[in-house]
């Protein structure tokens, strides 16, 4: 499962939401001959790494957690981790990174993944409907005589119109084929026609499992570690907990009367596709450095196991989930709404900062665990706990937004591609001059429809005369291929210049403005 119940998505959304980090507070500069140098965005991060920890062994006490083990991942590599309590209660064998937890709902990505990958290889594809792959859903009856079909889109969406079922989905996932074939067969019950809205469905997802089984030739479990575990170089995570290394599994708990009580593991099943996975945090840095990698796009060889084209999609926002309105800053008082939606395998948040991140939580009984993180910015974070639902969940997501925001961990720089750094000279010229000529081959057909070209002389004049003889033209910054702004340094300021360039085979100039920059 994924969070436990339904009824609480919204309210939970909102509670990761108002645990947002702190407002950055910078310093003013010192003057340039006093500067030190620039801190790496890895010393950045270095430098919050004690009230990381500190907050979450405050969080293993009051949660009561018998383990924990949380990680930060940088740039492709963890550049934090650490483990507390113990994976062992009876034994006291204790929590390390090598520990193995199993990680719930955070497995549904995988699996996703793997409906991705057969797609990419032109074995299935997600409009096709689910009933294509799965006989016993051929006389499935849908709520509504106008339903659409039940599509594999729909399961890795979670728009399935399959009710909320948590609790009663973390205890199928042991269940066999022909277990769930029975079931399907007799018919299932919906709460809403498919595609219509968002439910988090756990039956979805192990729906989607046997679709993937179907179309790979072989059991999900077996592609999913073929083709994506092992080629990440996950080789100690596994789908059966008695396959762990020996003294290495984490065994779950729940905590009752004061104390911690044993959770039965379920073992390896047809269901596992809800949440069977286990692994380490070393294995599991890997994952999240994969996902963080497919950022920015690029000309780079794809590596693979799937094509960073596929993985951004996995990104990108599908399904609709809540709003969160009234969520704040963790000043509790600064509004900072977010929106949240269901994508494949992985939920989205937007806030009103602009911030995206991306991720999963799990929970099952004996575990809870989370992950995020922000494409863009190039971090994440990650906690496993060995504890019923063991609640990581708002922790690590403040985590990352402290991160992105204290660490200044910026978006990571758009390439500048050759068509905008060529235009960016011309458009330096331009300003300045407005040469008629160069302005005849670089301005597009709209550029002095919109606005004369004495006009646009004039207010360049007013705009530019107060900085002075320009001294230099700055190093452009790519917001994209085609958009992008420099600094016009004069003698006495400086001038930003942004411009959007069209969609022409030679792009021209379409748009401009001039800002003067504040001193």
């Amino acid at each position: 499962m994924q969070r436990p119940s339904r009824s609480s998505l919204c309210s939970l959304v909102y509670v990761l939401g108002s645990l947002a980090a702190l407002q950055a507070h910078a310093d003013a500069p010192a003057p340039a001959a006093q500067q030190a140098p620039a801190a790496s965005r890895a010393e950045r991060v270095a430098a919050l790494v004690p009230e990381i920890d500190k907050s979450y062994a405050e969080l293993a006490a009051k949660e009561h957690l018998p383990g924990l083990v949380y990680g930060v991942v940088l740039d492709g590599k963890l550049v934090h981790v650490r483990s507390l309590g113990l994976a062992d209660v009876e034994r006291k064998i204790p929590v390390d990174s090598s520990t193995e937890f199993r990680i719930a709902s955070m497995t549904k990505s995988f699996v996703a993944m793997a409906a991705l990958k057969l797609r990419d290889e032109g074995r299935l594809r997600l409009d096709d409907p689910v009933a294509d792959y799965l006989p016993e859903l051929r006389q499935l009856q849908l709520p509504t005589t106008d339903s659409p079909a039940l599509t594999i889109r729909h399961l890795m969406t979670m728009s399935s119109g399959l009710p909320e079922d948590n609790p009663w989905g973390d205890r199928q996932m042991a269940r066999s084929n022909a277990w769930f074939e029975q079931l399907a067969g007799a018919g299932l019950s919906f709460s809403s026609a498919p595609g219509q809205s968002f439910e988090y469905s756990n039956l979805g997802y192990i729906l989607l499992g046997k679709v993937v089984s179907k179309a790979a030739g072989m059991r999900f479990q077996d592609y999913v570690t073929d083709r994506i575990l092992r080629p990440l170089g996950m080789h100690n995570t596994r789908w059966e907990y008695r396959q762990a290394a020996p003294g290495k599994l984490a065994l779950g708990y729940r905590r009752e009367r004061g104390h911690w009580a044993p959770e039965p593991i379920l073992p390896d099943g047809d269901g596992a596709a809800m949440g069977g996975l286990i692994t380490t945090a070393d294995d599991f840095a890997r994952y999240i450095a994969f996902h963080l990698d497919a950022w920015p796009a690029r000309n780079d060889p794809d590596q693979g196991p799937l094509r960073r084209a596929s993985v951004r999609e996995m990104h990108l926002p599908q399904a609709f989930a809540s709003l969160a309105a009234k969520a704040t800053m963790s000043d509790r008082k600064t509004l900072n709404p977010r929106v949240h939606f269901y994508n494949y395998g992985l939920d989205w948040t937007r806030d009103s900062r602009d911030l995206v991140t991306v991720g999963h939580a799990g929970g099952l009984p004996g575990f809870g665990s989370q992950y995020r993180f922000a494409p863009e910015h190039g971090v994440g974070t990650f906690a496993f706990s060995n504890l019923r639902y063991g609640n990581v969940y708002g922790l690590t997501n403040r985590t990352l937004i402290m991160l992105t925001e204290r660490a200044d961990l910026g978006p990571r720089p758009v390439a500048v591609s050759p068509v905008l750094a060529a235009r960016q000279q011309q458009v330096a010229r331009l300003v300045q001059s407005w040469d008629a000529a160069l302005g005849s081959t670089l301005v597009a057909d709209n550029f002095f429809l919109d606005r004369s070209r004495e006009d646009w002389i004039a207010q360049a004049r007013e705009t530019l005369a107060p900085i002075g003889k320009v001294r230099s033209v700055g190093p452009i910054t790519a917001e994209n291929a085609l958009r992008g702004s420099f600094p016009l340094v004069g003698e006495r300021g400086t001038v930003k210049v942004r411009f959007t360039l069209t969609p022409e085979r030679e792009p021209k100039l379409q748009e401009l403005e001039l800002q003067p920059v504040k001193q």
